[in-house]
């Protein structure tokens, strides 16, 4: 359904070895773009890579000569970067007393700093031609409070805050700047961070008893809507925090 949607398209997406990451370097290839994944996880990414014939670039985002230098590659490489997409996350579970200034940090320059960093460096390219679409991995947390997560919380508030201002900044240069808010997907980070990782029955039951839809996303049901928001068919969009969470942030 969605062959050609990005025919053409030189897109990159951070975060691509593993979970809703991959699942958006997937539905990319399959939609006709032209993919390069970035990962610090090398093996996943290239597992990924060789899965589905993308190049992969791995690095840490919170490191912004890396950022600068992976879109400066892809546009020696492929011309442009025309959709930029910002997967890559990080979690610490723990409130305030449990989260030191490492753990912080941690969680802080991954989830921003690597937005920032990445979307920074694709805009100038971007702006140069007049036009592309930079795709952020917000989270229901970014809207809504949650006890236990402090930092994620904090950082992907900042990450929906970044999806406004870059796209109110960037409107005028043909960039449309969106994000995805995902609820509970049946990913690795579901279960990370635990002191005991979930049994599949315990994620059963989290989905029935806080999920109107009561059941966990699958990642591919993530990506398709970041197509949507990476490719012309969302076109009046910027500025967007796109709920994908079976309703929970509906109540």
């Amino acid at each position: 359904m969605n062959d050609g949607l990005l025919a053409g398209k030189v897109a990159v997406v951070t975060g691509g070895a593993s979970g809703m990451g991959a699942a958006t370097v997937r539905a990319f290839t399959e939609a006709g773009a032209v993919v390069t994944l970035v990962d610090r996880d090398e093996a996943g990414a290239r597992r990924v890579a060789h899965e589905t014939g993308v190049a992969a670039l791995v690095g840490d985002v919170s490191d912004p000569e890396f950022c600068d230098g992976t879109v400066d590659a892809v546009v020696a490489t492929h011309g442009c970067v025309d959709v930029l997409v910002n997967a890559a996350g990080v979690i610490h579970r723990a409130a305030a007393s449990g989260t030191d200034d490492d753990d912080w940090r941690r969680v802080m320059s991954v989830n921003v700093d690597g937005v920032f960093y990445m979307s920074r460096a694709a805009v100038r390219s971007m702006a140069e031609r007049g036009s592309g679409s930079i795709v952020n991995f917000g989270s229901i947390w970014g809207g809504v409070g949650a006890s236990g997560v402090l930092a994620y919380c904090a950082s992907k508030g900042a990450v929906h805050q970044l999806t406004r201002a870059m796209a109110l900044d960037h409107a005028d240069d043909g960039i449309r700047v969106n994000a995805v808010a995902p609820g509970e997907v049946d990913t690795p980070m579901l279960a990370s961070g635990r002191d005991t990782p979930p049994t599949p029955a315990a994620l059963v039951l989290l989905a029935e008893e806080t999920i109107p839809v009561k059941r966990l996303a699958q990642p591919e049901e993530i990506a398709r809507v970041v197509l949507f928001l990476a490719s012309d068919e969302a076109s009046y969009m910027t500025g967007a925090i796109v709920p994908v969470d079976g309703g929970f942030t509906a109540r």
